[in-house]
């Protein structure tokens, strides 16, 4: 389940406030209209695509900062959608904006067919100290990097504090742990621990990850060689455990982020949920926490599969991208990093939970640290689980086709729940099938 599709159950997407000419081509392709006004006539105007839920404040933001140049804003979808008039943009050759919102684990497909600019050259030593290592990592190729980290989604694992009173279990920090939890749970009558859903790929993608597999390997001084390994004993292993959990009734196979899940979680039918810092605010905005659940969720770190050397893992994340298509790449750079990067903007992005950010101004403000989250009755979860989840997360090497990769994962997730196949025959399905398609492209498995 990518990201992009449970923001837009979490807030409307930014209403525009009316159409303005720009008339400048200095911005690399067509700023005939914008969603935003400019107020600085005759200046270099960058186009920009985007869909945050505040996209319009953190413009505003940065063209009032500004005399130097000025962003035209629009638009044109969230995620796929956008995706989508990128691609047909890209095959064109005209049509894309200068700067582009994507979410990290897209940029290497739109890296290899050339579409994005390594920005590394265009200032990125100012603004390097801005972000951690895991940061930087997941919107890089190799030594270049191609992307401006914006938000990320380090994981915790959300539980309902009534039920672990009820049940005198504390929260889990092991996966071990959790089953214990969870059959002790299960044995007093109590509801389901957690739930395995098929529709969420990327968190089990990070479960492995946390357990030690690296499911892709990409070097871009050999664009046509890729290594792919998801069947290895780390990605059985956690395929095999979860599948474990569901087999024993321990936890529910639902899809998640369904009207159905959400009234279970609302109810009081799963103890916990795994999930990233975004979490909160989608809850939030799905109606958790503001009825007869209100102040009984609380967060904790993430269970761990080796307690003597933790992991911390991501899910989710978008970054601003310079595109090939820009005139000016090094304004469009401008643009890039230093959008979503002032103090207003920031702010107003973790207040009103559209963002879990990840530039270090942000993460280091006292305001942030000591925040007591209202949806966490007052808990400091930044403090103890995000920001450390964080500052811990070294980063990811995505595959240029990661999207088919997710697509056939949630496939033989779904046979798992099915009981057709165990964790580690699906593992082994999902590397001929994926092997198979990256071969069909023009990939070199190694």
């Amino acid at each position: 389940m990518k990201r992009r599709r449970i923001l837009a159950t979490v807030a409307m997407l930014a209403a525009g406030t009316g159409l303005v000419a720009c008339s400048s081509d200095e911005g690399g392709s067509d700023a005939s209209n914008c969603t935003n006004t400019i107020t600085k006539q005759n200046v270099p105007v960058v186009t920009m695509w985007g869909w945050y839920p505040n996209t319009q404040l953190v413009v505003d933001n940065f063209n009032k900062q500004h005399d130097d140049v000025q962003v035209c804003w629009t638009n044109v979808g969230q995620g796929g959608d956008e995706y989508d008039k990128f691609q047909t943009a890209i095959s064109a050759g005209t049509g894309a904006p200068d700067v582009i919102m994507v979410e990290a684990d897209r940029i290497p497909t739109f890296q290899i067919q050339g579409a994005l600019v390594d920005i590394k050259q265009y200032g990125f030593d100012a603004v390097k100290a801005n972000y951690g290592e895991g940061a930087w990592k997941d919107v890089s190729v190799g030594d270049a990097v191609y992307g401006v980290p914006v938000d990320g989604g380090p994981m915790g694992m959300i539980y309902r504090k009534d039920i672990f009173d009820k049940y005198k279990v504390t929260p889990p920090k092991t996966w071990a742990e959790y089953e214990q939890a969870a059959q002790k749970v299960k044995d007093a009558g109590g509801p389901l621990f957690g739930d395995f859903g098929a529709n969420v790929p990327a968190v089990l993608m990070a479960l492995q990850i946390q357990k030690g597999a690296t499911p892709f390997t990409f070097d871009p001084a050999q664009p046509k060689a890729i290594g792919v390994k998801l069947n290895d004993q780390a990605s059985k292993d956690v395929l095999d455990y979860w599948g474990g959990l569901a087999k024993k009734g321990l936890v529910g196979t639902q899809n998640q982020f369904t009207p159905e899940y959400i009234t279970g979680v609302i109810n009081g039918n799963y103890a916990t949920y795994i999930s990233a810092a975004w979490a909160p605010g989608y809850l939030t905005g799905a109606g958790v926490g503001k009825g007869q659940d209100t102040g009984k969720f609380a967060v904790a770190p993430l269970p761990q599969w080796d307690s003597a050397n933790p992991v911390q893992v991501n899910w989710g994340g978008s970054a601003f991208s310079v595109t090939k298509q820009a005139k000016k790449p090094e304004l469009a750079a401008k643009v890039a990093y230093g959008l979503y990067a002032d103090k207003e903007s920031l702010t107003d992005g973790w207040t009103n939970q559209i963002i879990f950010p990840l530039n270090l101004t942000a993460l280091k403000d006292p305001a942030f640290v000591d925040l007591k989250v209202a949806f966490f009755n007052g808990q400091q979860a930044n403090k103890e689980v995000y920001l450390p989840a964080a500052e811990a997360y070294k980063g990811v090497a995505y595959a240029p086709f990661g999207q088919y990769y997710l697509d056939a994962m949630e496939k033989q997730v779904s046979e798992i729940i099915k009981g057709s196949v165990t964790g580690s025959q699906a593992a082994d399905r999902l590397q001929e099938d994926v092997a198979k398609y990256a071969k069909e492209q023009g990939f070199t498995v190694q």
